[in-house]
């Protein structure tokens, strides 16, 4: 028999944003294929058209677009495994429905909600199995007439799944290794519904994933109690051969506390939990994403990677490719990730560190000019160069570094109290008089001779440098003095040493 090739899926229902979580899990399955020379699917299980809100599946391709997660086919992508919409698919899942019905593998039941609500009444932690089915109105209480009556006149069913009692159900878990469930633990589940005539996840997942050959099914923790029902549906199709096997993520879990990371807790703390920004149409309501944040998609994948995963070595800053070559699933952690968010903004530090002074110069532009600043894109370089390594996004230059570009009108008035002495106007005059008379106003031309000028005048330094940044810059940061002297030039120097001198007295 020749090996399988690899072939992964992520499937996400257009319900809503794209969680942080699934990006992880689509990561993940991108990771795994690419290392084993696989394919990466892209379906959208949209059955349940209750919940299908609009502009979701949009959302979600975006998505994957600004993170650099490529598909190999799928929605959007294209392919020869036929539609990617489960919604599209509805013929195909009916024909499968058929099958397990006409092999007694499933069957039609009438039970209306509140017939439901009355059993659940009648009997503790009921549920709708093989000690159950035979007290409820279905296709096996009832006759073959009698069934067939009630769907000619229009009655809505559904299509149950017959799990039979009394058998052990191995799942083989990639990262959990082999779990084994009895069978009856598992209820009748839900296959298909005859109102939208469309099937549930749990049959559509099974033809899809079978007729689109895939081989590894890799997804979240959550979906872990499903696995035995789609192990007994790959049995009842006589499809045991080209069973996937299985991977169960462990979660994302809150920061801080107990459970699964949610909105509430990104809201709380102050980070995203979704890819990009979602605007929700019913409330109004504008979520924040790691796109609008400020976040290197780069930097996104890197910490999601490490969030569950380890690579067996002190490595924490990993490319793309990196990641591929590294990535072993039976690496996985089969407890809970907790979501460090603080991580992920060190991370965002690293790749700022990492990138180009002219790729963050790029970047930080835009910002400059939309602050009425009209400048070269050297000029905006320079300041990069000497100030990306203190911040955590781009979008944090600007109040650090204003300086460079716009001369104070105010001074800090606790930096005034504390660094501004009596002295400190008669020896910014004397320093403006000493820096007019340097040629070279370059770093160290005007270090040499400030400095000789300080030691022949007995001068604090510490004094003479605390005044100078204060009347330069405003406030008592930034970097080197002679940096920034030497940046802005003698002319735009001076005249902000006067403004100084002038305003503090």
């Amino acid at each position: 028999m020749t090996e399988r090739q690899v072939r992964v899926r992520f499937a996400p229902s257009p319900t809503g944003p794209l969680h942080i979580g699934g990006v992880r899990t689509a990561l993940y399955n991108y990771l795994f294929a690419r290392r084993n020379g696989g394919k990466m699917v892209f379906r959208i299980e949209d059955t349940d058209s209750r919940r299908f809100v609009p502009g979701a599946e949009e959302y979600i391709i975006e998505s994957f677009k600004w993170l650099g997660i490529k598909f190999d086919e799928g929605v959007s992508y294209g392919g020869e495994h036929g539609l990617y919409r489960q919604s599209e698919r509805r013929d195909i899942y009916k024909k499968y429905v058929d099958v397990l019905l006409n092999g007694g593998k499933a069957y039609i039941a009438f039970d209306t909600p509140e017939e439901l609500d009355e059993k659940r009444k009648e009997i503790a932690n009921f549920q709708y199995d093989a000690h159950t089915r035979m007290q409820m109105r279905n296709s096996l209480t009832l006759s073959k007439e009698t069934t067939t009556r009630l769907i000619e006149e229009g009655q809505q069913y559904v299509v149950r799944f017959k799990v039979e009692p009394g058998e052990e159900i191995h799942v083989d878990d990639m990262i959990r290794g082999d779990v084994c469930v009895k069978s009856d633990i598992i209820d009748d589940k839900v296959l298909y519904k005859s109102a939208d005539e469309l099937p549930t996840y749990h049959l559509a997942n099974i033809v899809d994933d079978h007729l689109m050959e895939i081989s590894h099914v890799i997804r979240g923790e959550e979906w872990l109690p499903s696995a035995p029902l789609h192990v007994l549906l790959y049995r009842a199709f006589g499809w045991e051969e080209t069973m996937p096997r299985f991977a169960h993520l462990p979660l994302l879990l809150k920061p801080e506390g107990k459970g699964k990371l949610s909105k509430r807790d990104g809201d709380r703390l102050g980070f995203p939990v979704f890819p990009l920004e979602w605007h929700d149409a019913k409330t109004g309501e504008v979520s924040a994403g790691y796109r609008e944040t400020g976040y290197f998609p780069e930097a996104v994948l890197n910490f999601l990677a490490l969030l569950g995963w380890n690579p067996g070595t002190e490595q924490e800053i990993f490319t793309l490719d990196e990641l591929v070559k590294a990535f072993d699933i039976t690496k996985c952690s089969k407890s809970g990730a907790k979501f460090d968010y603080q991580k992920g903004i060190w991370f965002n530090h690293e790749y700022i560190l990492k990138k180009s002074d002219t790729e963050i110069a790029k970047l930080f532009a835009p910002i400059v000019a939309n602050n009425g600043v009209d400048t070269s894109m050297e000029r905006v370089t320079q300041v990069v160069h000497m100030m990306k390594d203190r911040v955590n996004f781009v979008h944090e230059l600007w109040s650090l570094c204003s300086f460079f570009f716009i001369a104070p009108t105010e001074y800090d008035q606790k930096t005034v109290k504390k660094r501004w002495k009596d002295y400190s106007a008669r020896q910014m005059a004397e320093l403006s008089k000493v820096l007019r008379d340097i040629d070279d106003f370059s770093i160290e031309g005007q270090e040499s001779v400030v400095m000789k000028w300080v030691e022949a005048n007995d001068y604090k330094l510490g004094d003479v440098m605390n005044a100078f940044r204060l009347a330069l810059v405003g406030i008592g940061k930034g970097p080197g003095m002679f940096d920034i002297s030497s940046f802005l030039g003698k002319e735009e120097t001076l005249k902000r040493l006067h403004a100084a001198i002038e305003a503090l007295g």
